[in-house]
């Protein structure tokens, strides 16, 4: 092989045109790395400028108490406080702008590109908050299509722009992988054999961890809207529809406030030998309490349920006015003596005064009480005051409850 020699000041312009062309690559390499971007995101930011504010409106946070948002410029710092019961751990979220650059010191599995284009909801409760902010259509993938009962979803899922992908245990990671959300929103209980975020962070899905079950108000469960409005840039919609919804429970809750007379209440049903009744600090007691109720556990003070004897829940509740939330099953008032005639001894029983909340329930059982009702918690409280207090709201028609018939 035969060399060409050059003279030597033309050996070092060529190794600097080689060294220039080096650097312009691994700078550009750097900044694909550094700068958040999605390329069929019309939203991303073209021109950074890091003195901008890219969140004008800004969320705020006045009743959940199981998430909070921090805002920088660029970004949020989303923290999920208490994703599931007796929970020793957090988690983080940091939603960058696209087409700004990821902050340093965070892990990557944190980082979401924002505003999202595509979610999979894991989740019914979480489909009410995508229809009340418009966004429906960024919808491809849910756990169960049969139990839907938002009629924007049901829409969607027969148009054939839904795939269903399964939930907890059961989800399908390879159909999610081939879906390619930019988020998956689901929820967890803090058992790992059934949860379904390590598997689907593995698989290197960006995953947000919706807690609003865990909340103990039904104002504070609703204003979880807030936290899917984070991953699309619509703070500014979800301030004004949760503040008419407050408005609104606020309001209704004002006629109940100065009754005299509250009707003695209790909640639920015998399963497998336990009664599961709420406790006296839970969102179920709160509604019950500003329904102008008198609850019969409101003494308790724990948030979550009370598993009971039958034994003790007919020695405090057999003289009570109301028996709310019973087995979704029960369609009349037979059907609740026939499965166990010791509940013939309740005198709500006898009254007819039992009120269940499947008023709403689709042909595979999909009951809207658990779905819509979380995000509409002031048509609940009026369903509740016209049980309890009929001439408060004389206007209202049952909702989400129903009288069961003899």
């Amino acid at each position: 092989m035969k060399f060409i020699k050059l003279p030597y000041s033309k050996l070092i312009f060529f190794f600097c045109q080689v060294f220039l062309i080096a650097t312009f690559i691994i700078a550009c390499h750097s900044t694909n790395n550094t700068i958040t971007n999605q390329t069929t995101n019309n939203a991303c930011i073209q021109n950074y400028n890091p003195n901008q504010d890219y969140f004008p409106t800004k969320a705020k946070i006045n009743y959940a108490t199981g998430f909070t948002v921090e805002y920088h410029n660029h970004y949020k710092l989303v923290t999920i406080k208490n994703p599931w019961q007796n929970a020793k751990t957090q988690f983080q979220y940091v939603l960058v702008q696209c087409g700004t650059p990821t902050p340093p010191g965070f892990n990557q599995a944190q980082i979401i590109a924002v505003p999202v284009n595509s979610v999979v909801a894991l989740s019914t409760t979480h489909l009410p908050h995508l229809d009340k902010l418009g966004l429906v259509d960024k919808l491809i993938g849910i756990s169960n299509t049969k139990q839907v009962n938002t009629p924007a979803v049901i829409e969607r899922i027969k148009a054939g722009k839904v795939t269903t992908v399964g939930n907890n245990s059961n989800v399908d990671i390879e159909k999610l992988l081939e879906l390619n959300p930019d988020l998956v929103t689901t929820f967890g209980t803090g058992n790992s054999q059934t949860d379904s975020y390590g598997k689907l962070t593995e698989a290197g899905l960006k995953v947000g961890i919706n807690a609003e079950y865990m909340e103990d108000t039904p104002l504070g469960r609703s204003e979880w809207l807030k936290f899917t409005a984070l991953f699309f840039n619509q703070e500014e919609k979800a301030e004004k529809i949760f503040q008419e919804i407050a408005d609104k429970y606020t309001q209704i809750a004002e006629k109940a406030k100065a009754v005299k007379n509250r009707p003695t209440v209790f909640i639920g049903f015998n399963f497998k030998g336990t009664w599961f009744m709420p406790g006296g600090k839970s969102y179920v007691a709160k509604y019950l309490n500003d329904a102008g109720g008198n609850y019969l556990w409101n003494d308790d003070k724990s948030n979550g349920s009370l598993p009971l004897s039958f034994e003790v829940v007919l020695d405090r509740a057999a003289k009570a006015d109301y028996w709310l939330n019973s087995r979704q099953s029960w369609q009349s008032l037979k059907d609740v003596v026939a499965e166990d005639s010791r509940y013939g001894d309740f005198q709500a029983v006898k009254t007819g005064n039992i009120y269940n909340n499947n008023a709403r329930v689709n042909a595979d059982g999909g009951n809207d009480y658990w779905e819509g009702g979380i995000s509409n918690p002031d048509i609940v409280l009026a369903d509740l005051i016209k049980i309890l207090h009929p001439e408060l709201l004389p206007e209202h028609q049952l909702f989400y409850y129903r009288k069961l018939p003899k």
